[in-house]
């Protein structure tokens, strides 16, 4: 049996700057997220497994790395509990601490979502989703989530840019060395 983590559930908690005790699992966020089909665990089950202290098994998990971050939970939460912020610092803690994502194609992800930005200064999830999905070679496999986002109005049709688009990708040079 796995030792806990009993200091866990704070090191996420001063990580995201939100307190995950409130959550009472009524499990509102899991049924409104659109990519909970690609998860190993609910985002509930997250929140549960800090709770105990599950470290290894969280930091582990393809849910932290998959949750796409449209703040849909939120808005279904009845304790606001910002589970967008917490994947977030279970993805920094996770890559502090050394450990493997659960989701091996996610640079492939995060190289495409920088593409866009850098494209348009914000992301054209349709393109996105395109060129990461002909980047990994799986076509196919969590289309049943991308129909969701598209049902719930998550996913824009038509492509558009931001107005200050030079300032949008200075700030991208800043952060990675570059000159333009």
């Amino acid at each position: 049996m796995k030792k806990n983590d009993n200091g866990f559930l704070n090191q996420v908690e001063d990580k995201c700057g939100h307190l995950l005790g409130g959550c009472f699992h009524c499990m509102a966020c899991s049924s409104g997220c659109p990519a909970v089909e690609i998860m190993d665990y609910y985002p509930n089950q997250i929140i549960r497994m800090i709770q105990f202290g599950m470290k290894e098994e969280v930091l582990k998990s393809k849910t932290i790395w998959v949750c796409v971050g449209c703040y849909a939970c939120v808005a279904q939460c009845p304790n606001r509990i910002h589970i967008p912020h917490m994947m977030d610092a279970l993805r920094e803690i996770a890559l502090e601490e050394g450990v493997e994502p659960g989701e091996p194609d996610i640079w492939a992800f995060h190289r495409e979502f920088l593409k866009q930005v850098d494209k348009r200064g914000r992301v054209y999830e349709l393109e996105f989703m395109m060129r990461y999905k002909l980047a990994t070679g799986s076509y196919f496999n969590d289309v049943g989530a991308g129909l969701k986002m598209i049902k719930h109005g998550r996913l824009e049709l038509l492509p558009t840019k931001v107005r200050k688009l030079k300032e949008i990708r200075s700030m991208g040079d800043y952060f990675d060395g570059r000159k333009r």
